[in-house]
């Protein structure tokens, strides 16, 4: 099969590879969509994989193509999409079913090979089934659409809410979809320039750039979905007295505070909390299943920006690398 290896950091090939083995309790899935994900460009370029070579891509749907066990054959031919993190089952977090908090986890793209491959391996548990109305490349947006609404239930967003979402990447605007659709006042997407503001708006949320002075203290919840410390910064200006702030950017970095900023905190009594993906349970209620009902009835397609087909690939990489173009999600298409 033909998947995508990075044998080093910079050094990724479009070759020729085995078949993943399909060990008991797995089943091969044929990969029909996967999106580059922020955290692949610098996984590529720059901090490499867990070792090498590995197979990237972790945002992804497909069609379960074979099973290891007989009690498993009637996934042949499903369409699922994937939760990517593969829990250790036996640490605190686990015994919880806070499967995204494992102490122990494996991962699917970054610490195994992953979805930029015609063919990728994947436990049965990490399965969930989706409609065949339901088109492969909304699908494989059920990653960043479930890490986001992860965000979101964290904040415990109310219908009087005004939002600001700083961060104008996949998971913020999704971000504030969800923040919309369950039901705040106001959504406001913080970005940078005017690059993203006819995206933002087609989404129906409201775009500005940076912070402007009369915005300080304004908002009632803020998510931060960026990672660097400007971010960090101006998400906590942002928030208003006893607001809540939920961090959520990777970063690529350390996030240094200054004293007069960190002041903010106590003198606003803010109330931050730390997120990380996503909740997930097979089939029992969790954001994956909030996620797939949602896609179902949203212009989620609307927020792709770019289809690449697989062999393509590396120029979706390279336009969010050097950013040559304003983009939201970039989807490659497999097996068409």
């Amino acid at each position: 099969m033909k998947a995508y290896n990075l044998h080093n950091v910079g050094d990724l090939r479009y070759e020729d590879v085995p078949m993943p083995e399909c060990k008991p309790g797995w089943v091969i899935v044929q990969v029909k969509a996967a999106g580059i994900c922020s955290s692949d460009v610098p996984r590529v370029f720059t901090k490499g994989t867990y070792h090498f070579p590995t197979v990237p891509g972790h945002e992804f749907s497909g069609i379960v193509h074979s099973v290891a066990d007989d009690s498993d054959r009637h996934l042949v031919g499903k369409h699922v999409g994937v939760f990517p993190l593969i829990p250790c089952r036996n640490c605190k977090p686990c015994s919880d079913k806070h499967y995204e908090m494992c102490e122990h986890y494996d991962y699917i793209g970054s610490r195994r090979d992953g979805a930029f491959a015609e063919y990728v391996a994947v436990p049965v548990w990490n399965l969930i089934e989706i409609p065949e109305s339901m088109p492969f490349e909304v699908a494989a947006m059920l990653e960043p659409f479930s890490v986001a609404l992860h965000a979101i239930k964290f904040g415990n967003v109310t219908a009087h809410d005004n939002i600001a979402i700083i961060g104008t990447g996949m998971i913020g605007l999704a971000a504030g979809l969800w923040a919309r659709k369950t039901g705040a006042k106001h959504v406001t997407v913080i970005g940078r320039n005017e690059d993203k503001r006819n995206m933002v708006e087609h989404c129906q949320l409201a775009y500005s750039i940076g912070l402007n002075s009369e915005d300080q203290d304004k908002y009632d919840f803020v998510l931060e979905a960026v990672g660097t410390p400007d971010a960090v910064e101006m998400a906590i200006n942002a928030t208003k007295r006893g607001g809540r702030l939920v961090l959520m950017g990777n970063p690529s970095g350390d996030i240094p505070l200054k004293q007069s900023v960190y002041w903010k905190i106590l003198r606003k009594q803010l109330k931050i909390t730390g997120t990380w993906n996503s909740s997930y349970d097979g089939n029992n209620p969790s954001d994956w299943t909030d996620a797939v009902q949602t896609l179902s009835n949203i212009d989620a397609a609307s927020l792709i920006t770019h289809r690449f087909n697989q062999e393509k690939l590396i120029d979706g990489l390279e336009l969010m690398r050097k950013h040559k173009e304003p983009y939201c999600k970039v989807m490659t298409l497999w097996n068409v």
